[in-house]
């Protein structure tokens, strides 16, 4: 089976997000599909990781064409600028969300449309994953043109990435156009696949008429390729708590950081013991969580490739998995979660209850807190830091059933769905 995969983020674009589809191009030939990739050659996006094209084959056929978007540097600069421009700046985003319909990379569809329909022409299937969601609107044009099966990947939720924002928010009307659009979309696909079995729920109950047997959970995972053979020790002098990720609105560190304070206030010793490691990037709208986060042993290393951040995750005491208290967090969770799983090092999980907390719950990760807590994030850091200090801290997980995870399985269930959408898929 020859299948067509749509994705604007692709390597060497950098982040969590964009392993989902790049593992699955890799793995799916080993469950007889043959995939196509058509992706953005310039994309306006912040991160790059040429070592993430070492997960492409070279077997495998990369299509890339170009997007009218501004850099990314220069989209930066024009949500920046000095204080007194706030207004004409809110004005200008607010008509850039009405104009660049359903989000900027809606400018990658004048190259994309194109070659996607020629492409689409000789494939048996097409999977379209999002984010950015313009390119779902790619769906119902190939399903009527070709004879292709379509198939609609929602690597996050729609509306909860409208209203969460990593840099902005759209606007009401846009979410409006947006839920209209997105009833069109899946009016037309052979079939769905989504992150999580909350947000399947979720999608099931606000578009009735969408067939049950057409929406699948395939959830994020881990390729046990990507982990080190062996890991250096973590020091011996201090407790290293480790977080890797993109720090915006819906992964926010301010009940963590609360909790440091609090800590470093009502027990200084112990808190001298804990180093904070923070690899990613961190959106200019959360830079002031992390003010003096110096003094509270925080070292921020900022975004580096991929295999760098799992050696620092594999050689930490504990991990962190943050999802703040966001609208829609309950039906999500963030993709590093299984790798930190797989590695069976202990993870702190701060979240609000719901999809990642059941997670982390049903597999044994650790601690799970909720985000905004910070005296029970500051006591389940002192005891951790107790027993380190007493010599008696051990950083294994203990986490069960990790394997259901592994990136060739989860090829292998998408490889199934794509042959056909309306067949059961196993749990």
């Amino acid at each position: 089976m020859r299948v067509l995969v749509v994705t604007y983020q692709f390597p060497p674009v950098g982040g969590a997000g964009v392993q989902r589809m790049a593992k699955l191009v890799r793995y799916l030939p080993e469950h007889g599909v043959e995939p196509v990739v058509l992706t953005a050659s310039n994309p306006s996006t912040p991160l790059r990781d040429e070592t993430l094209l070492s997960d492409v084959p070279a077997s495998v056929r990369v299509v890339r064409v170009p997007t009218l978007e501004p850099g990314y540097a220069v989209k930066q600069a024009a949500a920046g600028g000095a204080p007194g421009s706030r207004t004409l700046r809110g004005a200008v985003r607010s008509a850039a969300s009405t104009l660049l319909f359903p989000d900027p990379q809606v400018l990658w569809l004048p190259a994309a449309a194109p070659r996607a329909l020629a492409l689409a022409r000789g494939v048996d299937a097409v999977l379209v994953s999002a984010p950015p969601f313009s390119q779902f609107a790619l769906a119902p044009w190939l399903a009527r043109l070709t004879r292709a099966r379509v198939v609609i990947d929602y690597r996050d939720e729609w509306t909860t990435t409208l209203r969460a924002g990593h840099e902005q928010s759209a606007t009401a009307r846009v979410e409006r156009l947006a839920a209209a659009l997105e009833g069109r979309v899946l009016a037309s696909v052979a079939g769905v696949t989504t992150a999580t079995a909350e947000f399947r729920e979720a999608l099931l109950a606000r578009f009735s008429s969408l067939d049950p047997r057409r929406v699948h959970v395939v959830p994020n995972g881990y390729d046990p390729a990507d982990l080190p053979a062996s890991a250096a020790e973590p020091p011996t002098d201090k407790l290293v708590l480790t977080y890797a990720g993109t720090v915006f609105r819906l992964t926010s560190l301010r009940g963590l950081v609360g909790a440091l304070r609090r800590l470093a206030r009502e027990q200084p010793d112990l808190a001298k013991l804990l180093e904070v490691r923070l690899y990613g990037r961190v959106v200019p709208s959360e830079e002031g969580v992390l003010a003096g986060g110096e003094s509270l042993g925080v070292r921020r290393f900022g975004y580096v490739d991929h295999a760098r951040v799992v050696e620092a995750l594999a050689s930490s005491h504990l991990n962190a998995c943050v999802l703040d208290a966001v609208a829609g967090a309950e039906r999500i969770y963030p993709a590093k979660i299984f790798e930190l799983l797989a590695l069976g090092t202990r993870v702190l999980v701060l979240a609000p209850e719901g999809a990642l907390t059941r997670l982390a719950e049903r597999h044994h990760a650790g601690d799970v807190v909720a985000p905004r807590d910070e005296a029970a994030i500051a006591a389940v850091l002192a005891r951790h830091l107790a027993a380190f200090r007493d010599g008696r801290y051990d950083r294994r997980s203990h986490a069960v059933d990790v394997a259901r995870y592994d990136r060739r399985a989860l090829a292998g269930r998408m490889a199934a769905i794509l042959r056909d959408p309306s067949a059961p898929t196993p749990d």
